[in-house]
């Protein structure tokens, strides 16, 4: 995880690439529109490795299984 990083200087305290300004949402924004680990780095952010793309996944999934999820039934 020390691939990630939080500072409030930097994208308002959104977690980024260490080194980089690249957010890990964008990152995982370009993962949901169906673009590879390769295709990311190629047309978007060449300075990026496989396993910076890899750690913000890690990232996200660290913070979804630290999550208190409440699931509360609708009536319909």
């Amino acid at each position: 995880m020390e691939k990630i990083v939080v500072n409030p200087q930097i994208h308002f305290g959104k977690p980024v690439i260490n080194g980089t300004r690249i957010t890990v949402q964008n990152v995982l924004e370009l993962i949901n529109e169906g673009l590879t680990f390769d295709q990311i780095i190629k047309d978007y952010y060449p300075d990026l490795k496989k396993d910076d793309i890899q750690a913000c996944m890690q990232y996200a999934i660290a913070l979804v299984a630290a999550e208190d999820i409440h699931i509360s039934s609708v009536a319909a």
